[in-house]
């Protein structure tokens, strides 16, 4: 598989993530990732470790928290490393509240790590850091890494 191959499906997999959590498809959208996958929503709440947990989360989040969300995903930048990949992508997040609360807005990046299985590319790693916030459901996000 050419390194072009590989980008276009390492950038492909956080668009289906962010396609299957819009749709409510907590199942689909953890199945990207490893068994042993850890992701990092922000320092208020704990990490998620495993594939099975993240699924739970999602899960409830989507039938508790979210009426709708929709997630929109931009400037993908894929380092690949043989069998291991990094990709940062901006992301604008729009989400609809169960209790009627104001529509939040996230504007921010994931940091995800992948790694190439017999399936595709998979994500062991995601982290969610955020640059600015309306009406979101969290009062601290972990920074982008804006310099001063």
């Amino acid at each position: 598989m050419s390194t072009h191959d590989d980008r276009t499906q390492i950038i492909e997999a956080l668009y289906r993530y962010a396609y299957h959590f819009d749709r409510n498809e907590p199942d689909a959208a953890a199945a990207l990732f490893s068994e042993d996958a850890v992701v990092d929503y922000g320092p208020e709440v704990d990490n998620i470790e495993g594939r099975t947990a993240l699924a739970e989360t999602m899960a409830i989040g989507l039938a508790e928290t979210f009426a709708a969300t929709s997630h929109h995903i931009t400037n993908p930048m894929v380092t690949i490393d043989g069998d291991e990949a990094t990709l940062i992508a901006y992301l604008y997040a729009w989400h609809r509240y169960v209790d009627g609360s104001p529509d939040g807005h996230l504007w921010g990046q994931y940091h995800t790590k992948l790694r190439r299985t017999q399936q595709g590319w998979s994500f062991y790693e995601m982290v969610l850091k955020g640059a600015g916030t309306v009406d979101f459901h969290r009062a601290t996000m972990h920074p982008i890494g804006r310099r001063p």
